[in-house]
């Protein structure tokens, strides 16, 4: 059965480019167009596609406006295309806030020169996202500063102190891991007793202003990793785009190396790396938690860090916007616990 997608940009140009792409795709067929935000959600509402495609700036109503009435009216996957610039990426989380799901680099020299790699790109991110039906189990970011009522775990073995003994909270992400990060930072006390070290799948010019949006909705302090950086309790430090995050003794405790990422590496920062360098430096006493993402980045760290004799969870895939990540460390026989977005907010929130 075809996704059924509705094409948004003000450039006709644009839209017949992202059309005809989408068109060589037999899973995929574009069933209309519109040229700003508030046409969009005219034929969101009528039409009632599988998924949308929306540019940011437009006329009459922007993509973020459009994004906030559609997921009030018919809330539906949306894939935004951004700039890569930090004006670009502050706007791209102000629609992830408001509820897309996704984004994609809008590059006008790969639609012109090299359609066929961005159209497979395109394709692939519209078809994970389209089989998401949007309801109560895709978590939106919410700037709540106050601690969340208990949530009753479903999950076996939660018992006792699980955060007991553990000395780093490693959290790698992709798709969806903006807003599932937001829900888990913003309920931790500025106390928190554990250093945390994010790896979130983004562009170089995106990792600041998202490290900078965190700090301003949480009580613990968020920053993006520089290299030297000494991981401690109450701080949060996010991996920087387009390198790789490593970890040094320091002392008695550790701090980040940032580096260079090889030809060879796929992700830019990849989970992989931090969790094995995690895992070589620190052994026992991590805790991972791999959330919601495309792809397997994560798998193979977590079996070092499990050799080491530390603890792995997984997002379970109800409330994973893409459960690929999670998937494929679940699979593996890694994942010591899966566990709901919400149950790891509040097991995190809680200790229990």
């Amino acid at each position: 059965m075809q996704l059924r997608v509705l094409v948004v940009d003000d450039s006709r140009f644009y839209r017949n480019r992202v059309a005809d792409m989408l068109a060589a795709d037999a899973d995929l067929q574009v069933i209309d167009m519109a040229e700003n935000g508030a046409e969009a959600v005219k034929k969101v509402v009528t039409l009632r596609p599988d998924v949308v495609t929306m540019d940011i700036e437009m006329p009459v109503m922007d993509g973020i406006s459009a994004v906030r009435e559609i997921m009030k009216v018919r809330p539906t996957p949306i894939l935004m295309f951004s700039s890569l610039t930090k004006e670009g990426a502050q706007a791209t989380l102000d629609a992830l806030e408001a509820g897309a799901l996704d984004y994609l680099a809008k590059r006008f020299e790969d639609i012109l020169h090299d359609q066929s790699e961005v159209a497979r790109e395109l394709c692939r991110h519209l078809k994970l996202l389209g089989r998401k039906r949007m309801g109560r189990t895709v978590v939106r970011a919410l700037p709540v500063k106050s601690p969340p009522k208990a949530v009753p775990s479903s999950a076996q073995g939660l018992t006792g102190n699980p955060l007991k003994n553990c000395r780093l909270l490693l959290i790698g992400a992709s798709t969806g891991g903006p807003a599932a990060l937001q829900n888990i930072l913003s309920i931790l006390p500025e106390n928190f007793p554990i250093p945390i070290v994010i790896i979130q799948h983004m562009p170089s010019a995106f990792t600041g202003p998202f490290a900078t949006r965190l700090n301003t909705l949480c009580r613990v302090q968020v920053a993006e990793a520089k290299d030297g950086d000494i991981v401690q309790p109450g701080g949060v430090l996010i991996a920087p785009g387009g390198k790789q995050l490593e970890f040094q003794a320091a002392g008695a405790g550790y701090k980040v190396r940032i580096r260079d990422s090889k030809t060879a590496e796929q992700y830019k920062p990849s989970v992989d790396v931090s969790f094995n360098s995690a895992a070589a430096v620190i052994g026992k006493g991590v805790l991972a938690i791999v959330l919601t993402g495309m792809g397997a980045d994560g798998k193979n760290g977590a079996a070092s860090l499990k050799s080491h004799g530390s603890s792995v969870w997984a997002q379970d895939e109800e409330s994973c916007v893409v459960y690929g990540m999670p998937q494929a460390v679940v699979e593996a026989g890694l994942a010591d616990r899966v566990l709901s977005l919400p149950e790891i907010v509040s097991t995190l929130a809680h200790g229990t």
